[in-house]
């Protein structure tokens, strides 16, 4: 596969991989993942509520775990080593900032517009920042702000596409819609890269997500224009993943039937797999709580059904039964546990035979 650079940062497998909350990647994935010569992801979203200070104070228990990950990380591999922190979050800033100083390689930014991402960066700071969006047009619009207000150009952009796992940002009705596929996401985002790319002077690499799983995959978006893709649900099916067992197991138990789209106490669409917490809040069903949190600027505990926080962390740890796991369209595929290392090579080799049979159908036609 061809190298992905993005702003001098060169990746020897122009694979991402994404940053998945609550505990899900942490520095354990991230590093294995990056020793592979990929981009490991770190992500921040309720990443302090593994600690035990988390109910005490959550923000400084985002901050310090997210500091150690980081810390960790780079520790145990010379690779990229990216952070994922949603714009979402309530200490969207301060988790940025403290990125920066820590060292992060990349900053990949979602779940919102990322509209001033460069003015927390320090003149002489050397994190790349990342924008992840769902549309040509949120694209156009952070690129443009950036550019006029801050004089800088996206390092690279994630495009994502309705089938991804976690929250998604696309309307309902937007998701199964063929107009919204990735396929056709990806080709509007690199048309929208190569005009900023002239504008700024620099290059704008397109990464695509959201449903992709096999080295197949990976060739296919390489030819509509992408230099690399992002992949979170095939990682959940390593040893090296930072979730408990059972929920590595979810994934290995899981249908086609099992992969729904719910609807988030965040306010947005979600995919997940079902079980009977989730098919409990469909349901109406509801878990009061008190929230310590107070992770999510779109969150309001008085009228939410349950703590997504606390679902998730208590999936992260292998409690299914008052949780549920995030996944991907393509989870049902995941069939047995391997290491990090044996599926980067897997997918390599699936890419490899892809482009080889692309070329001999060339060479066919050519005759």
């Amino acid at each position: 596969m061809k190298k992905l650079n993005i702003g001098g940062l060169v990746a020897e497998v122009p694979i991402v991989q994404g940053g998945m909350g609550v505990g899900i990647s942490l520095s354990g994935l991230a590093a294995a993942v990056a020793r592979t010569g990929a981009i490991g992801v770190i992500a921040a979203a309720g990443i302090g509520i593994l600690r035990a200070d988390a109910l005490r104070d959550f923000p400084g228990a985002n901050l310090r775990a997210l500091r150690g990950e980081i810390r960790q990380a780079k520790s145990t591999t010379d690779g990229i080593i990216g952070v994922n922190i949603m714009v979402a979050m309530s200490d969207f800033p301060a988790l940025a900032t403290a990125a920066m100083e820590e060292g992060a390689d990349i900053i990949f930014s979602g779940a919102g517009l990322p509209l001033d991402l460069p003015r927390l960066r320090p003149r002489d700071n050397r994190t790349r920042l990342v924008p992840i969006v769902s549309s040509a047009r949120a694209f156009r619009i952070i690129a443009t702000r950036w550019l006029e207000r801050h004089r800088y150009a996206p390092d690279a952009v994630v495009v994502e596409g309705p089938l991804a796992g976690g929250h998604l940002g696309f309307r309902p009705e937007q998701i199964g819609d063929r107009q919204y596929s990735l396929d056709r996401l990806v080709p509007a985002v690199v048309e929208e890269a190569r005009r900023f790319e002239t504008l700024s002077g620099r290059s704008i690499p397109v990464i695509a997500a959201g449903g992709i799983y096999t080295g197949h995959d990976i060739y296919r978006f390489t030819q509509l224009g992408a230099a690399g893709v992002q992949m979170a649900t095939r990682f959940v099916g390593t040893f090296e993943c930072d979730a408990a067992p059972r929920f590595k197991q979810a994934y290995l138990d899981a249908g086609k039937d099992d992969i729904a789209i719910i609807q988030s106490p965040v306010g947005m669409p979600g995919r997940a797999l079902r079980n009977r917490f989730t098919e409990a809040a469909a349901a109406g069903e509801r878990r009061p709580f008190h929230c310590p949190y107070r992770c999510i600027s779109t969150c309001d505990p008085d009228t939410r059904p349950y703590c997504i926080a606390m679902a998730l962390k208590n999936a992260r740890e292998g409690k299914m039964e008052d949780g549920f796991a995030f996944a991907g369209a393509n989870a049902y595929r995941v069939n047995e546990i391997v290491s990090v290392r044996e599926l980067v090579s897997e997918i390599s080799a699936e890419y490899a035979c892809s482009e080889a049979g692309a070329k001999r159908a060339e060479s066919r036609l050519a005759v």
